[in-house]
């Protein structure tokens, strides 16, 4: 009788009780703090701060948004932020010109190449694939 072992399973092993390595070295972080501030700060900023400590240690051990841990949320966040970022503008097509019938023909020609002047950026002619795709099919037959 032929079984089917899964294979490339992503589950990380647990070391200290519930925990995995990880989840506990961020538990451990909170809690070292805490303790070190208990001989530093007065027993009313102690609670506040230890309280945040170890929050935020149980917070970034066992908090998943959309399946994805609060470290590497965070992570992301600021990569996000300072990474450069590209922006991309594509022009709106517009239709055709529509000219008056009073208006003479030559003098909005006339206008538009003194607009094709006056542009400082370069527009495209036209995609090259519509004659890519003509000389493919002629060729093949």
């Amino acid at each position: 009788m032929e079984f089917v072992v899964p294979q490339f399973l992503e589950r990380k092993p647990k070391i200290v009780g519930p925990f995995t390595f990880g989840q506990f070295i961020f538990i451990g972080i909170g809690a070292g703090l805490s303790i070190l501030l208990y001989f530093v700060l007065p027993m009313a900023f102690f609670a506040i701060a230890a309280i945040i400590l170890i929050g935020g240690g149980l917070a970034m051990a066992v908090v998943k948004v959309n399946k994805i841990p609060l470290p590497i949320l965070i992570k992301n966040f600021f990569i996000f932020l300072f990474k450069p970022k590209v922006y991309l503008w594509k022009k709106k097509t517009m239709g055709p010109a529509i000219i008056k019938k009073t208006e003479k023909p030559q003098t909005r020609i006339a206008e538009t190449e003194k607009e094709k002047k006056e542009s400082p950026l370069r527009i495209a002619q036209g995609s090259q694939l519509n004659n890519l795709f003509t000389n493919l099919e002629t060729k093949n037959r």
